[in-house]
């Protein structure tokens, strides 16, 4: 009786045109590495794994946090445990790379990931199926999307929200993220200025609501800035507002303060977007500290240790939404991985942030009713429109 692979692998042998497996030939030949700036929070970086068949397979490597060429340095380094290798020895590559990864920058967890993802591409291609088979299928035919309208909106004024805030929600979005306590001071500065600014968040939220509807979601991202009592106040004086989650008020590797703002509030709490493989995840599944889970594809060991990570909080009972205000390659990889997940109830697109964004993959993202179809092509089911790149170099 044929396995699975093999009854797969031969019917991609027609499509190639080769008369002995693809998984023995296929081979990783050369690298590109793509840039695309975005605005004053970043470029997307994108990277093309290519093999002696023809095959290409893509991954992103955007938001490592570092200068331009050294996240293309981390890249190429992070090439090397792949070159002349099959796309098919994931987990070889994992383990030859992963002590590399874990102990360095954000930078190399993001190049790390980036080749991972882009084997993952091409494994899909070579064997005529998406990703998502390769995990054991899809239980969606779409995945529900917030927009995250933080990194579009420049004015940080409560109606600078809330006009982008409008904007999304007549794009047809249910759901909407901000991090409007962004700019923060330190909790060392005068108690007077801390009270201003966490007055002016506060503000914000309350705008966001009023130009949304009671209708829509609304998250808001704290992004670490608080300690436990000002968490417990902001979260207080935000309840009228009714928050889908209360994203990170303070760091998610400090889960016993953590668990004391989650115990002490009404809403519920998200984190983890930062966090590395399934040991960086463990304390915050385990602890109680936080009802949704945040891994990103691109920081936290790349899309099998998200697949890892998500059995992890589905043990736990904690639910997953994947960290994602990155670019298109990333967006299909986490659809890829949301597809399969039944305890992913949303996922992350970093709304409004270039008007050219959609034309940069084939076929261009298409959003409706607040979510994005799971494709049905090889691999992640896109292509990079290489001119468009080009153009925005």
């Amino acid at each position: 009786m044929p396995s699975r692979r093999s009854f797969l692998l031969g019917l991609s042998l027609p499509l190639l045109g080769r008369s002995s497996p693809v998984e023995a030939r296929l081979r990783i030949t050369g690298l590109e590495v793509m840039v695309a700036p975005v605005n004053a929070r970043g470029e997307w970086t994108f990277v093309r794994l290519k093999t002696n068949l023809g095959l290409t397979g893509l991954g992103e490597a955007s938001h490592g946090f570092g200068a331009r060429d050294r996240v293309q340095a981390a890249v190429r380094s992070a090439f090397e445990w792949v070159r002349d290798q099959s796309p098919f020895d994931i987990e070889a590559y994992r383990q030859r790379a992963w002590a590399a990864a874990q102990s360095g920058e954000m930078l190399g967890r993001t190049a790390f990931a980036a080749i991972e993802h882009a084997q993952w591409d091409l494994a899909g291609k070579a064997l005529g199926v998406p990703v998502y088979q390769l995990f054991g299928g899809k239980v969606r035919d779409s995945i529900p999307i917030y927009a995250n309208i933080n990194r579009a909106t420049e004015d940080r004024s409560p109606p600078g929200f809330a006009r982008n805030a409008a904007k999304a929600a007549a794009d047809g979005f249910g759901a909407i993220k901000a991090a409007p306590f962004d700019g923060f001071p330190a909790l060392t500065a005068p108690a007077a200025a801390i009270r201003q600014s966490a007055g002016l968040g506060i503000a914000c939220v309350h705008a966001i609501r009023q130009a949304i509807g009671p209708q829509r979601e609304l998250m808001i991202d704290c992004h670490s800035h608080f300690d436990v009592p000002l968490a417990v106040e902001t979260a207080h004086q935000l309840e009228p507002e009714r928050l889908a989650w209360y994203e990170e008020p303070v760091a998610p590797t400090r889960t016993a303060e953590l668990t004391s703002i989650r115990k002490s509030i009404a809403q519920r709490i998200a984190a983890g977007e930062l966090l590395f493989g399934m040991a960086g995840f463990a304390p915050l599944a385990s602890s109680g500290a936080s009802d949704i889970l945040m891994p990103d594809v691109k920081y936290c060991g790349g899309l099998m240790e998200a697949h890892r990570i998500a059995a992890l909080a589905e043990l736990h009972g904690r639910e997953i939404s994947p960290h994602n205000p990155s670019g298109p390659v990333a967006m299909a990889v986490s659809v890829h991985l949301a597809a399969g997940l039944s305890h992913c109830k949303i996922l992350e697109y970093a709304w409004g942030e270039v008007p050219w964004r959609a034309q940069l993959i084939s076929p261009p993202e298409i959003f409706e009713k607040g979510g994005i179809a799971v494709p049905s092509s090889p691999g992640f089911g896109i292509e990079l429109n290489e001119k468009v790149v080009a153009s925005h170099v």
